[in-house]
């Protein structure tokens, strides 16, 4: 019986282990993650920019909460929130709650797909499905029928009393310290709500320093954002893969970006021009799937510097 027995039972065991540190401990093991960029006109002062992204606030996530209002200790010179910062429509408080030190500073934010409807209950496994078909949200895949539809605009509103800025297919700009900061944002191309032709132009020239944001970074708007030379472009949406495979990485991205640019700093090349991304792994995950392995949620302090 023993012989009979024992492997299966030492996988089951050994699944088990897996899934009680992925989603015991990983999935609540936040990090910091530090980047230097240099993309700053020669001359100009450094400017500290913290991202985060991807919260997926569920009611109850407290010791999440608690990390974000810590980085605020940070004191950066602005921050920039990428999106899906509900996976439950009854997270606005908190995650109101766990945003309001860090409002106290400039920023500017976008909102993705889980800003405007609750997650749905799906199948890990339809993740790998679409990445061999080359279908990803709305993009190749019907319409979504029956969604929830989160309370956005409360957190919309509370964004904006707060002074940061409203990216959703459009321009705005930051003075920090006399430095004009332009940031051109779109709504999130995973459910095609980007709409670059309104914010086509490329940097005015009388801004300081301009960058792109969007929440899922699919390679038509890198393109776009790279051909029209913004120099910096930050993104989240891909979980840093969210279920890595150790000394391999991720098996998939959640849209058209290769795996090896699923997360932290790396470039992107159209029209013959180079842009640098930042790609955050976010801090969340689905309320139906709330597990992360070789992939510890994170948030980013961007250190941007001058020009090599």
């Amino acid at each position: 019986m023993r012989a009979r027995y024992g492997v299966p039972l030492g996988i089951a065991a050994a699944g088990a282990a897996g899934l009680l540190y992925s989603a015991g401990f990983e999935a609540r093991s936040f990090r910091l993650r530090r980047v230097t960029v240099p993309v700053l006109p020669s001359g100009m002062r450094p400017l500290r920019v913290l991202q985060v992204s991807d919260i997926h606030m569920v009611s109850g996530q407290r010791k999440k909460q608690r990390w974000l209002r810590s980085l605020a200790g940070l004191r950066p010179d602005f921050v920039i929130n990428t999106g899906d910062n509900l996976s439950d429509p009854e997270g606005v408080p908190e995650v109101l709650d766990a945003l309001g030190p860090l409002m106290e500073f400039p920023g500017a934010y976008v909102f993705g797909s889980n800003d405007y409807y609750g997650p749905t209950l799906r199948n890990p496994a339809r993740y790998l499905l679409e990445k061999v078909q080359g279908r990803h949200g709305l993009n190749g895949n019907p319409p979504v029928v029956g969604a929830v539809h989160n309370p956005w605009e409360d957190i919309r509103d509370s964004f904006d009393a707060a002074g940061w800025l409203n990216l959703t297919n459009t321009r705005g700009t930051l003075k920090i310290e006399g430095v004009s900061l332009e940031l051109t944002g779109l709504d999130d191309p995973h459910i095609k709500r980007d709409r670059y032709d309104q914010v086509a132009g490329g940097p005015s020239d009388s801004a300081d320093f301009s960058m792109g944001v969007v929440h899922a970074p699919y390679l038509r708007t890198l393109d776009a954002f790279t051909a029209d030379a913004y120099p910096l472009i930050l993104a989240g949406h891909t979980h840093g893969g969210q279920l890595c495979i150790p000394f391999y990485g991720a098996l998939v991205t959640n849209c058209d970006l290769d795996t090896d640019r699923v997360k932290g700093l790396s470039t992107h090349t159209a029209e013959g021009r180079t842009s640098y991304l930042h790609v955050s792994a976010g801090c969340g995950t689905s309320r139906y799937t709330p597990v992360r392995f070789a992939c510890p949620p994170e948030a980013t302090l961007l250190t941007l510097v001058g020009r090599e």
